[in-house]
């Protein structure tokens, strides 16, 4: 049916823009959430946008000011829609938000709200607020456990066939190198319940794989359901199994955990459940005792060792993913290549490797030995390709195996299906349209860094 005119001009255009972690792009889609009730619909720019939404990542140096750059970009756009005899509100929220707000206001005052993470499910009432008086409004203050209260009654809006969910958030660690207890607050583990009930909700909209997301995500202590406090609160172990019984759900993940709370129910559970994924990531960030000490990770390189050798005793195909931070203060040579012969020793699918990056008010901001910016570009490009040549080595493997695929899209060429494997890879295989939202079994035939070229096992094949 033709919407009339007036349904027409009471639609609204919502631009988010979403920086950095899965965290964020699941705060996004819960933001989007809750607007769409009130008559916005997503745009895929911001220009001639009512409300934009820059939804913000504080781990990397130069986060904020990419915000102030792209508030700039933003300005000319606002002003030529009040000239239209529109209104554009903008917004900031995520993490550069929760840690820079009154900045925000002084610096930028295109800006309308300021948002922190756990105040965005107050959007609609802040905005309504901006809308009645056009002045500024800061909300940044801690309550994750209202948020997720608030958020439990909106429908999500998922397109396709996987989903994050948010089942943790905050850190109780204090990595020296972090922000994220500073701008995410103290570790918050959702009930079960409410997880179950958004799940469910998401398997009805036909999503075959979910993936739980937490700062500390294996560090999950939330109420049980009614009716099963006997057993205490439930650990992460015990809530994917819960999940894993909801028909429609197919496929587990999880990310990102921390060494230390990876307890021996988790570890079991990769060799028990057969919908948790065989693909964890678990962030080490150095391979030296040193460094780890000054991290304050609290624990050495040869307990992470043990704790990989484990899990590969329980599920033997496990693939494992890291996390590694080169240049921390203090950083020597031979810290380096302990960190080169870990890598080695574990042999990872894939890493992400960063530069050590300053982040005010954390404590290695202000430790002595700050590692000279060419020295640490110097050892990124060699771990990076220690790394790069262990991700090849593991894809190339998968060379001949039958493997079951997701299928998530159509590909870039004509008849051909874009999927994913157990271990996260993205696969290209030919096939028909019908098997999108499906798993099937393919034999992989080729291999590159990135991607699986494989073949449905009745069907056509396609390169990598």
């Amino acid at each position: 049916m033709t919407p009339s005119t007036s349904e027409t001009k009471s639609r609204k255009r919502l631009f988010i823009r979403t920086y950095g972690c899965q965290m964020n792009v699941y705060d996004s889609e819960r933001m989007r959430d809750l607007l769409i009730p009130l008559g916005y619909e997503p745009a895929e720019a911001p220009e001639g946008a009512d409300l934009v939404i820059l939804n913000t990542c504080h781990i990397r140096e130069k986060a904020a000011e990419k915000v102030y750059s792209e508030l700039g970009r933003l300005k000319p756009l606002k002003e030529e829609k009040q000239a239209a005899g529109g209104q554009m509100t903008i917004t900031v929220a995520g993490c550069v938000a929760q840690a820079e707000g009154a900045e925000i206001q002084r610096r930028a005052p295109v800006v309308d709200l300021v948002v922190g993470p756990q105040t965005y499910h107050r959007l609609p009432e802040l905005i309504a607020r901006v809308h009645r008086e056009r002045g500024e409004a800061l909300e940044t203050e801690f309550e994750a456990e209202e948020k997720f209260d608030a958020l439990a009654a909106p429908k999500r809006h998922v397109e396709g066939y996987t989903a994050f969910v948010t089942v943790q958030e905050g850190c109780d660690k204090f990595c020296s190198f972090c922000v994220v207890p500073y701008t995410r607050g103290a570790e918050y583990s959702r009930p079960a319940a409410q997880i179950t009930a958004e799940v469910r909700a998401l398997a009805a909209q036909g999503v075959r794989e979910i993936t739980l997301l937490g700062q500390n995500v294996n560090a999950y202590s939330g109420e049980p359901p009614a009716g099963e406090e006997a057993g205490g609160r439930w650990g992460l172990a015990r809530l994917i199994r819960h999940l894993a019984l909801i028909g429609g759900i197919e496929r587990i993940r999880f990310t990102t955990s921390h060494p230390n709370d990876m307890d021996d129910e988790l570890i079991t559970a990769f060799g028990g459940e057969e919908k948790l994924m065989p693909y964890l990531h678990l962030p080490v960030q150095s391979g030296s005792d040193r460094i780890l000490k000054a991290m304050n990770r609290k624990h050495s390189s040869a307990q992470y060792a043990a704790l990989i050798a484990r899990l590969r005793e329980i599920r033997p195909d496990i693939a494992m993913s890291g996390d590694f931070i080169v240049g921390f203060p203090g950083e020597q040579e031979s810290d380096f290549e302990a960190t080169l012969r870990l890598v080695e020793e574990i042999g990872y699918a894939s890493a992400f490797s960063f530069k050590y990056s300053r982040r005010p008010g954390t404590p290695g901001a202000a430790m002595a030995g700050q590692v000279d910016e060419a020295v640490m570009a110097e050892r990124l490009a060699r771990l990076q390709a220690l790394l790069d040549t262990q991700q090849q080595a593991f894809n190339a493997s998968m060379v001949g195996r039958k493997l079951p695929v997701l299928f998530e899209r159509e590909g870039r060429n004509p008849g051909q299906l874009g999927g994913r494997s157990p271990y996260l890879q993205a696969v290209h295989c030919d096939g028909p349209t019908g098997l999108i939202g499906h798993i099937a079994m393919v034999e992989i035939l080729s291999a590159s860094k990135n991607a699986l070229g494989a073949r449905l096992l009745n069907g056509e094949s396609c390169a990598a």
